[in-house]
């Protein structure tokens, strides 16, 4: 059987993409190459260095500037993706790579099909506004399909004029689905101090300090066991903060396998109280109820009043309340975690995620037939 090339260029290839790839890959009656670079190191971003079944070149990034003005130069990615000739690329719908651009025209010349991956339309204010705007929905227009991480990005792209018959919502997926039963877990209670768990980059964006003083403000029959696991630049900060303020803090550096699913095993209830991270499709895999700060969007088709808290950002008071309220109530922060995992079997996975990418390339390449 003749398989359908399809490329797929990203900035970086976080880790946590690994297993989307591999099992996109794994598809029958696809031929997958992933073309991506390094972030920079400040990022502090780690990425795949294998992707099984798919070809992966690392290509060179080149970085510019940096917040609204940031670009990134991905250097011999033309040549690259001229030597594998995809007849579907997928490209991250960001007008910010010039590579990109560049691939782009070459499929339209060769009459491949695009399809734009993006978080959704952010609307630029200021002395540029309209000319950034215009370019942005100039560049949408180039795309075949676009495929959206949430539904509320889908939104912004039908919003700017992108044919709804076009875009597609693939759940940003960090997990496979479930496949063993949700762990047991005994109700925690003043014999039993509940464990809180923060898994993620050790950065000051995650709002950690904040956690650490909201825990050591909750009533002493209520204050929990505060794990932290992850590493990263201000891990000596938040150490020091953690003995001066709250010593039930544990910092248990970065985990992964068996020995990070151990920990998810023994947690109560998983909280993100700072921006980013998708480690919360994980915890909520091993059924803990979660607790999110509002981010980028990303996490919306996840999260509901059934398996977690959506909190604003930067907003300790309502950190602090919401942590009360779910260690108050055992009964509920148990029965929300049943329905986390369910979330993550049913809904949220990675094999949801790559049903909706085959669907997208089928929309736009009808042979051969996938």
């Amino acid at each position: 059987m003749i398989k359908l090339r399809v490329a797929i260029q990203q900035r970086v290839i976080p880790i946590y993409r690994t297993p989307f790839l591999e099992t996109l890959a794994a598809h029958p009656n696809l031929e997958l190459a992933v073309f991506a670079g390094e972030a920079r190191p400040q990022e502090m971003i780690t990425t795949a260095d294998t992707i099984l079944g798919a070809k992966y070149e690392k290509i060179k990034n080149f970085h510019f500037l940096n917040g609204p003005f940031y670009l990134c130069y991905q250097h011999n990615l033309l040549t690259q993706v001229k030597s594998f000739d995809p007849q579907v690329l997928i490209v991250e719908a960001n007008p910010r790579y010039p590579a990109t651009h560049a691939v782009i025209h070459w499929a339209e010349k060769h009459q491949r099909a695009v399809i734009g991956w993006g978080l959704g339309v952010p609307r630029h204010a200021g002395k540029f506004a309209a000319l950034r705007n215009r370019q942005r929905q100039n560049f949408l227009n180039k795309f075949n399909a676009i495929i959206a991480y949430s539904r509320q990005g889908a939104a912004q792209y039908s919003q700017v004029g992108i044919d709804p018959q076009k875009i597609f919502v693939a759940a940003n997926a960090t997990a496979m689905r479930s496949t063993s039963p949700p762990p047991h877990r005994t109700p925690f209670s003043a014999e039993r101090p509940a464990n809180l768990l923060y898994v993620g980059r050790l950065q000051p964006r995650k709002k950690l300090d904040s956690l650490i003083q909201v825990c050591a403000k909750l009533p002493q029959n209520l204050q929990p066991n505060l794990w932290i696991v992850g590493d990263g630049s201000i891990l000596a900060d938040l150490q020091e903060l953690a003995a001066a303020l709250y010593p039930k803090t544990r910092f248990w550096g970065a985990l992964y396998g068996d020995d990070l699913a151990a920990i998810y095993r023994q947690a109560d209830l998983f909280v993100l109280p700072g921006t980013g991270g998708l480690a919360v499709q994980q915890a909520m895999s091993y059924a803990l109820p979660v607790i999110v700060a509002e981010g980028d969007g990303t996490q919306s088709d996840l999260l509901t009043a059934r398996n977690g808290w959506s909190i604003p950002k930067d907003d300790p008071i309502e950190l602090y309340n919401t942590i009360l309220s779910a260690l108050q109530n055992p009964p509920l922060t148990q029965s929300m975690g049943k329905e986390a995992y369910l979330t993550v079997r049913d809904q949220v996975n990675v094999e949801k995620m790559v049903e909706i990418f085959v669907k997208a390339i089928q929309s736009v390449w009808k042979e051969p037939s996938i």
